[in-house]
């Protein structure tokens, strides 16, 4: 399988208003898409040329409890934080300057080894980590494990490992490949009820 990069990230705001006035206005991604309909909306932010940011905003929708960064939590969590590469130290600080300036705090620049990073919050409290790569390190064509107690998978190595899941024997015929049209709620219903 050759993955192309991720389409889009699907969050949720309670006030698309500010929503739209931070990521658009004071980090620069641009509005590229946008519907909605009584209690519902759905917009998208240009991250680059094929990735988006996508928030939906529904009646009732309030901001999470602010957590930080890569702090343990115990109890239902998927999701820590975000974090956008930037393409150079000097860009990551000037986003710094203006999210202080808008009010955002931001943390110093940490050194990770392989890159360096600040961290925020947006309007709708999620925790946000802005990097740029360190010189000379490059993780995707080196990878590195720095873990004093790693797990059997990953020793295994970088690359996918064959016959670890079963192999398709009923693939979806191309005469029974449909597209329907809509906003996949109702999918996601019917998938509830099973």
């Amino acid at each position: 399988m050759n993955f192309k990069g991720i389409n889009h990230l699907a969050l949720v705001t309670g006030d698309m208003e500010a929503t739209i006035r931070f990521w658009r206005d004071l980090l620069g991604m641009r509005l590229i898409s946008g519907f909605g309909e009584a209690g519902f909306r759905h917009y998208s932010f240009e991250i680059d040329a094929k990735t988006s940011l996508s928030f939906f905003e529904w009646d009732g929708a309030q901001p999470v409890e602010r957590k930080l960064h890569g702090r343990p939590v115990s109890g239902p969590i998927i999701f820590d934080h975000l974090a956008f590469t930037l393409d150079s130290a000097d860009a990551v600080w000037m986003l710094k300057d203006q999210l202080e300036a808008a009010g955002f705090p931001c943390s110093d620049l940490i050194d990770h080894g392989s890159f360096h990073a600040i961290y925020s919050f947006d309007p709708n409290g999620i925790p946000l980590e802005f990097c740029c790569a360190t010189e000379g390190q490059d993780i995707h064509h080196e990878p590195a494990l720095h873990d004093t107690n790693p797990l059997p998978a990953a020793l295994e190595g970088a690359e996918p490992q064959p016959g670890k899941w079963p192999e398709v024997t009923k693939p979806t015929p191309a005469t029974e490949r449909h597209v329907r049209a809509g906003d996949s709620s109702g999918f996601f219903q019917k998938w509830a009820e099973q």
